[in-house]
């Protein structure tokens, strides 16, 4: 049985009736901080369940998760499920996953509805894509043989479809989902994340909260001790014997945050990247080619995400070659990689300067999805809370790319991981990245331990992040 924390700056207790200052303390919102109580109280938790999860829009799927019409699969958000299905190529539809008659889920994980048949397992009422109800079985049983196909029709949500995901919202009254996402349209456009396509896609048992769990990619400020085979001479000063003078060359120092309205936010690293070329710092007494290449094949190895092996093939078919005047490395490489994919007829951004800025960088799309975007590449993170546990959540990671123009797709299903610790299920940078996760939750539930302290620059979207939320709590 899951309780409420003990942390004695928490005060659970009647939760739903506090609004504005009577806030407990433990759950505070500050200018600098975070109150630990909103990730640890189960009160909390339900709160979210009560006030965010039922008006908020949130990604329960990607078109490749149903590519064909009448492929259906559901998603599940605390004790609420839902399917969702593909009508035509254009139109989903996403139902409230009961049946009218029992109760009876009419949907398990992922498939197909032959014929387009909706069949409730228990009696065998029928329903169309449509949510039009077809077959009641005794139909002369019920309501005096006066029920009509519209009393139990399927009870349907708002669906939108934009950037190959499929949003919904629980709310009649939500938002309109354009007023959502237009602060970071036009990002997740010329990303043409719409064309990106399954590669692989896993779900990973996590024991964090689910704020955790994605703050912890918010910010790049982490990479050195985390990651410290990405920036080894920053890790090197950071686990050296002593920290002796200053050390100018951490990478965060060139990486730049946004918030945006309803939530959303985005870093990037801009030109001082070594996406960009900018590898001096890294390796001075090595070939260019073989140090930028050297690096992302790093990222290759560690994710086979955000950087794919054919990425690094075409950097490295640079070496030996002269570069033109008035260009560069990373000028090249986006040159070869953009010829490359137009020879495959194979979709890739927008070459625009701010997008090539955003290449190792995030978006987030408020509540609990980040899009990290490449060149023709996406890896996409999606968070979502245990029912019940405060202490648990679910982590999804997807790789997707585009395809060229004679590849067809895959239909994308997801393999859950067993132990998030293993090798074999889950690649080195996420694996570190989430063994953070554990020792964090632990560690706010110390007595010892009142607010967590956010960097007013390198973790300003955490800080968006619960403003976004307490506008949702406090309605």
């Amino acid at each position: 049985m899951n309780t409420p924390s003990t942390n004695p700056q928490t005060t659970p207790a009647a939760a739903t009736q506090k609004t504005g200052e009577q806030w407990p303390p433990g759950w505070q919102t500050l200018d600098h901080g975070i109150r630990v109580g909103r990730y640890t109280d189960a009160e909390f938790l339900k709160l979210e369940y009560e006030k965010l999860w039922p008006k908020v829009w949130q990604v329960a799927a990607r078109l490749d998760d149903i590519p064909r019409p009448n492929d259906f699969t559901t998603y599940d958000i605390g004790d609420q499920s839902v399917f969702l299905v593909r009508v035509d190529e254009n139109t989903v539809k996403a139902y409230h996953n009961v049946c009218p008659h029992r109760g009876t889920a009419l949907a398990e994980g992922a498939g197909h509805f032959e014929h387009g048949n909706i069949i409730c397992p228990f009696h065998g009422w029928r329903w169309n894509t449509q949510g039009e109800n077809e077959y009641i079985l005794a139909r002369e049983e019920f309501r005096g043989g006066k029920l009509c196909n519209s009393d139990v029709a399927l009870k349907s949500l708002h669906c939108e479809l934009f950037a190959g995901f499929v949003f919904i919202n629980f709310d009649p009254d939500c938002i309109p989902f354009a007023d959502h996402i237009a602060p970071i349209r036009s990002l997740l456009e010329d990303f043409n994340v719409s064309e990106m396509r399954h590669y692989w896609w896993k779900a990973i048992p996590i024991p964090s909260n689910w704020k955790v769990a994605q703050e912890a990619f918010f910010e790049g400020y982490h990479v050195p001790a985390t990651h410290p085979q990405l920036e080894e001479a920053a890790a090197n000063f950071i686990y050296g014997e002593k920290i002796e003078g200053e050390f100018n060359e951490f990478n965060h120092h060139n990486v730049d945050y946004e918030t945006f309205p309803n939530g959303h936010g985005r870093f990037f690293a801009g030109r001082a990247s070594n996406y960009q070329g900018n590898v001096k710092r890294f390796a001075a007494n090595k070939d260019p080619v073989d140090a930028m290449a050297d690096r992302l094949q790093l990222l290759v190895d560690g994710m086979d995400a955000q950087v794919l092996q054919g990425d690094v093939d075409l950097l490295r078919s640079l070496k030996g070659k002269p570069i033109p005047e008035g260009s560069s490395l990373g000028g090249e490489y986006i040159r070869v990689l953009y010829e490359d994919a137009a020879a495959k007829k194979r979709p890739m951004p927008k070459m625009t300067p701010e997008l090539l800025q955003m290449w190792g960088g995030t978006i987030f799309i408020f509540p609990n999805v980040m899009v990290f975007p490449q060149a023709g590449n996406a890896m996409i993170y999606r968070v979502r809370p245990h029912a019940t546990d405060p202490d648990r959540c679910t982590f999804e990671i997807r790789s997707t790319r585009s395809l060229p123009a004679d590849v067809s797709p895959e239909r994308a299903e997801v393999q859950h991981v067993t132990d998030g610790d293993d090798p074999e299920q889950v690649l080195q940078i996420p694996r570190q990245d989430l063994g953070n996760l554990k020792r964090i939750q632990k560690g706010l539930h110390s007595r010892a331990i009142r607010q967590v302290w956010l960097a007013e620059h390198q973790e300003k979207i955490i800080l968006g992040m619960h403003q976004e939320l307490d506008r949702y709590l406090l309605d």
